[in-house]
């Protein structure tokens, strides 16, 4: 039974890949995607968005298949948790029941997020998997960095996982961008171009920071 779960959570994964930007990094050890995004939102906004997930993450990559019962307390040591609530069953006695997706080990409000787990399938394998999202202001409004960076042994070819979870991650961050105001021009529009604008997403990539700049600005501030 539990296998049968993790493969039809593997095969929903590759089903729903309609918008990815880049895996930046692959191996035999593991993978990195990133994206990234311009919203017209403040930073304030972007975090206080970012930090409630009920509201635009995307209730088929939950357990639940309801994004309402996700929560994330922006604190080291928070979950990103999901609630599994009770059946609605006459004949028996049901229980509440809960999912960690994350867990916070990083918070800068209004600047940056760093959360460890496996999403998805990668949640029965014994991998380290580490989501970076880096919040700045630019000329456009702010640049949402969106970087999970996954590695250790795992059951998946790791270029079809990696494809597949590049996917979903640019679905998360697309769902959070077009609920603050997408004003770079990607996201949900990508999905209707022509295959020759494909290459688009690439070139905007490289225009934008490293995670490691985005953090830049943390080190040394005396928070």
């Amino acid at each position: 039974m539990r296998l049968s779960i993790i493969a039809a959570a593997t095969a929903a994964l590759a089903a729903a890949t309609p918008l990815a930007a880049e895996v930046t990094e692959q191996d035999d050890s593991g993978f990195v995607t990133r994206d990234q995004a311009i919203v017209e939102a403040t930073p304030k906004e972007v975090w206080l968005a970012l930090i409630t997930p009920s509201g635009w993450w995307n209730d088929a990559h939950t357990w639940s298949g309801d994004a309402g019962n996700m929560t994330l307390t922006p604190q080291a040591g928070g979950c990103f948790c999901e609630k599994i609530p009770e059946s609605e069953d006459r004949n028996r006695i049901t229980l509440e029941g809960s999912v960690e997706h994350m867990r916070v080990i990083q918070a800068y409000p209004e600047s940056a997020l760093r959360m460890s787990g496996g999403l998805g399938p990668l949640q029965s394998e014994p991998v380290t998997g580490i989501l970076t999202i880096a919040i700045s202001e630019v000329e456009e409004g702010t640049r949402i960095v969106w970087e999970y960076n996954v590695g250790g042994r795992m059951r998946y070819e790791i270029p079809e996982i990696s494809k597949a979870v590049d996917g979903v991650m640019s679905q998360q961050l697309d769902g959070l961008a077009r609920l603050l105001g997408r004003v770079d021009g990607k996201g949900e529009k990508e999905e209707t171009e022509e295959p020759e604008t494909a290459e688009e997403p690439e070139e905007t990539e490289a225009e934008g920071p490293s995670v490691d700049e985005a953090f830049g600005d943390l080190s040394g501030d005396g928070r």
